[in-house]
Formats: structure tokens, C-alpha cells, sequence
């Protein structure tokens, strides 16, 4: 299992805009990944009411991720899975072994209640910009799409400096940092 600190700045964009970031970076250049998420949780919400964020995604293996807020940041924690754990989930409601599992017991979640709740299918660009790592997605999840540019770096000020800098020198000028993860907003979709 590894474990590091993800800090990251969001903007939600329409799809004009995204296509003028696609064509301002020359992105159309760069490979697209192709990524699905499965988001788990209770039918209580339990892991939502304790600011806890889990999900497998699908690439090129299956990676069982879990989230908890920092004071700046959150912290990850990410564990491979195999497809057979996958499907044991999926289908037979079976928690993963490991120490995400483990974990989560300690903080006494019952994980025999945990399910795949959501999914959402994200094709994203990523490139190193300046001091910071952008990432450009076009999320598909309930008969919806969003567009979403996200940049990680060592401080939150420091990734929402980057996005304005380049939202500016684009010409987008309005534009409102977004903090509703994609895990809310397609669990949020289920409702409607």
C-alpha cells in the first residue's frame, strides 16, 4: 500500500472552455487515459458523514483508493486490487483484504455494509505545468458530462495560482474553484 498527500485546485469548465484549454496547451498532441470509478459507500452515507472518500479505479488494473481530509490536502491511501476482488465487491458485496480494510475496522465501519454506490468514466489529459501537475478531464456519469480541470501542487494557494495564471492568459475570466468532489457529484446525480 502507499500513501501520500494529495493537494489539488478544481475548476469546474463548460465546454467551451474546455476545448479553449485543449487548444491554448496543444493538448489535442497528448494521450488521453481512459479511467472508470467505483464509488463505495453505505446505504447511510456512513463514510461520507466521516469525511471519507473510497473508490476502486479501473485503467490498466484495478486500484482501491481511500481519502481523508488534512488540514491542507488530503490524504491517500491506495492499495492494487485484482479483478476477482473487484468483482467480489460488485457482486457479492465481499470487502477487499488489506490494510485499507483494515483501516477502515479500526475506525469501526463495518465494512460487510460497504457497496459500489456510483460510477463515473473520466477521459483525462495530464502534463506537467511549471511547478504543478494539470490534469484535464471530461467526466461522463448518470447521462451527464462535465469538464473539469484540476492542478496538483505543494499548496493549495500555489495550485490556485497556477489555474488563474493560465485561465487568464486563456482569456477565461470568470471561473469559480470548485470543491465538490467528482465522487459528490456523482453520487448528487443518482438523486435526480
Amino acid at each position: 500500500m502507499s500513501s501520500n498527500i494529495e493537494i489539488e485546485a478544481k475548476v469546474l469548465l463548460s465546454e467551451e472552455d474546455y476545448e479553449k484549454v485543449i487548444n491554448h496547451l496543444h493538448l489535442d498532441r497528448y494521450r488521453r487515459v481512459r479511467q472508470t470509478n467505483f464509488y463505495i459507500d453505505s446505504e447511510s452515507r456512513i463514510l461520507k458523514k466521516n469525511g471519507i472518500a473510497l473508490r476502486i479505479r479501473e485503467n490498466e488494473e484495478f486500484n482501491l483508493t481511500l481519502k481523508t481530509p488534512l488540514s491542507e490536502g488530503l490524504l491517500e491511501k491506495n492499495q492494487t486490487i485484482s479483478w476477482r476482488e473487484y468483482d467480489a465487491l460488485d457482486k457479492r458485496g465481499v470487502f477487499p483484504e488489506g490494510p485499507i480494510k483494515n483501516f477502515l475496522e479500526i475506525l469501526g465501519i463495518a465494512v460487510d455494509q460497504l457497496k459500489i454506490i456510483a460510477s463515473l468514466q473520466t477521459e483525462r489529459i495530464e502534463l506537467n505545468y511549471k511547478d504543478g501537475l494539470l490534469s484535464l478531464d471530461r467526466n461522463a456519469y448518470s447521462n451527464q458530462v462535465d469538464y473539469e480541470l484540476e492542478m496538483e501542487h505543494t499548496s493549495m494557494a500555489g495550485a490556485e495560482e497556477l489555474i488563474k495564471e493560465l485561465l487568464n492568459e486563456i482569456g477565461i475570466k470568470e471561473f469559480t474553484f470548485n470543491r465538490v468532489s467528482k465522487q459528490a457529484r456523482a453520487i448528487d446525480a443518482l438523486k435526480k
